[in-house]
């Protein structure tokens, strides 16, 4: 349920952290990871709304990602907090160790500014640690930092571990504490680092406010979790976005081992700025009033693991009464879609069966309409129109492939890499993929064109592979290169139907 135009509504960031969690682990500690579940207006179940990263060997994690939720003054809206032990890549919670919960409302975080609450197991608080949760509303701002560090001459204390230096950037609250609000990747084996380059909105990394002072804390990678502190320097937005130079160059200081030895410390080495400015980050409403034209393609599963057409338990059935799965999942998103598109014409592919006229040829790359010359369907009558004709036409073969229809969009995406085009492909699946590896490598290509992908779950399987698709938590990767950025979106339609007449936060 969303607020009218005079209902307040305001921006708000969460950032988690926990203490003393249980240790579920033999032989290291807890990898915890931190799921943030809502229950929409009027209804009495959970659903899941976003994952922090996980982080290794830890009974004291402080989480990185930020959940970002519209508060709703005029609402009650629940949240539950649970805490797991993360054992393998599944994505299915039952697979992994439950460390606690916690349940309140967005109301209490933002009454309290930060709370800080023993974790619930069945009700029971017992030895579960605490869960530290600060909440701040957000600025307007709509800039981003992007900048790159380099460390010189880290100081190295130890006689048997080599440094492998990563930085970490907390702002400071009112209170005078401080909340993390960036961490880079550690850099291996070396005492003057290059870290990558990376970009931050200003309204996380700062609340918008430049002069609002940022601690850098400087530490050394270790694999079970007890990262070392090498030192430590203060900073403002005002400062970095001047770039490199003097007013840059930071010495990092090591407080203890300043004390200790007294006036004979200087530093424990030098970390300054290699290149940094500011950018306007525009909004997808901001672009479509630029004249950016949107373009839309749909991806239809035609692969044998749907079942047969005629029978009333597959996916496709051909029931003239009742649509099926796909036909619902085809108009309910589509028509979402179709509101955004610029000329209404869509593009159709399908994947995964034998084409006529002898049905003896795989195809996963062809076109719904059987037209080639002119592949395009009018509005989203004309998809279901084109679609219904096609499953009289093919048979329903496999494997299931996604790559050829994802390079197929990324092909025409590629030729408009100045913005003024923007391109969505809608693929609607059961789910069963078949060439992870080729998807993989298609995505991460594609994530540095001007494309997103939409993946809608059909029926009533487990998505675990198309969960790892959707770079929320891990960003996808291949051959060691990762996703630019994250352009997969996975939604089960199940979840989809029910999210359409519930209240939904901020995403």
């Amino acid at each position: 349920m969303a607020g009218s135009a005079s209902t307040p509504a305001s921006l708000i960031e969460l950032t988690v952290s926990c203490r003393n969690l249980r240790d579920t682990d033999v032989f290291s500690k807890s990898d915890p990871i931190c799921i943030v579940h809502y229950q929409p207006f009027g209804a009495t179940q959970w659903t899941e709304y976003k994952r922090t990263e996980c982080i290794d060997n830890t009974l004291n994690p402080n989480f990185a990602t930020k959940i970002f939720i519209t508060c709703h003054f005029e609402e009650r809206q629940h949240l539950k907090f649970m805490l797991y032990d993360i054992d393998s890549d599944s994505h299915d919670l039952e697979d992994h160790d439950f460390l606690g919960e916690y349940e309140c409302t967005l109301g209490e975080l933002v009454s309290c500014s930060k709370v800080e609450r023993p974790l619930l197991e069945n009700g029971i608080s017992g030895r579960n640690g605490t869960i530290i949760i600060v909440a701040e509303e957000l600025s307007s701002c709509k800039e981003e930092l992007v900048i790159q560090f380099v460390g010189r001459r880290l100081e190295n204390t130890s006689w048997f571990w080599s440094l492998h230096p990563f930085l970490e950037f907390y702002k400071s609250n009112e209170d005078n504490s401080y909340t993390l609000v960036y961490r880079t990747d550690k850099v291996r084996n070396t005492r003057d680092p290059v870290w990558r380059e990376f970009s931050v909105p200003l309204r996380t990394f700062c609340s918008g406010d430049y002069d609002r002072n940022i601690r850098v804390i400087c530490k050394s990678f270790k694999m079970n979790g007890s990262h070392r502190t090498i030192g430590e320097f203060y900073t403002t937005v005002n400062k970095l976005k001047s770039g490199p130079g003097v007013n840059n160059k930071y010495l990092v200081i090591k407080e203890k081992r300043k004390r200790m030895k007294g006036n004979s410390y200087k530093n424990s080495g030098e970390v300054m700025v290699n290149k940094a400015q500011i950018r306007q980050v525009y909004s997808f409403i901001d672009y479509l009033k630029g004249g950016m034209e949107l373009n839309a393609f749909i991806g239809i599963d035609f692969t044998a693991s749907n079942g047969n057409p005629q029978s009333p338990q597959s996916l496709h059935y051909m029931n003239p009464g009742r649509p099926n799965q796909y036909v619902k999942a085809i108009t309910a998103v589509g028509e979402i879609i179709e509101d955004y598109d610029t000329d209404k014409y869509f593009p159709v592919l399908g994947f995964g069966a034998r084409l006529p006229p002898d049905h003896t040829k795989v195809s996963h790359e062809f076109f719904v309409n059987g037209d080639e010359s002119n592949p395009f369907c009018y509005k989203v009558a004309g998809v279901v129109e084109a679609y219904y004709t096609c499953l009289n036409r093919v048979q329903l073969y496999g494997p299931t492939n996604f790559a050829p229809i994802i390079n197929h969009v990324a092909r025409f995406a590629a030729a408009h890499r100045s913005g003024d085009k923007y391109f969505i492909l809608l693929i609607i699946t059961d789910g069963i993929i078949s060439d992870m590896p080729q998807t993989k490598e298609a995505i991460v290509d594609a994530a540095v064109l001007p494309l997103s992908i939409i993946i809608v779950g059909v029926g009533d399987a487990e998505f675990d592979s198309m969960e790892e698709l959707d770079g929320d938590v891990v960003r996808v990767s291949s051959n060691g290169r990762y996703a630019a950025r994250d352009i997969v979106q996975f939604v089960p339609f199940r979840d989809f139907i029910k999210a359409a007449t519930e209240w939904l936060p901020y995403t």
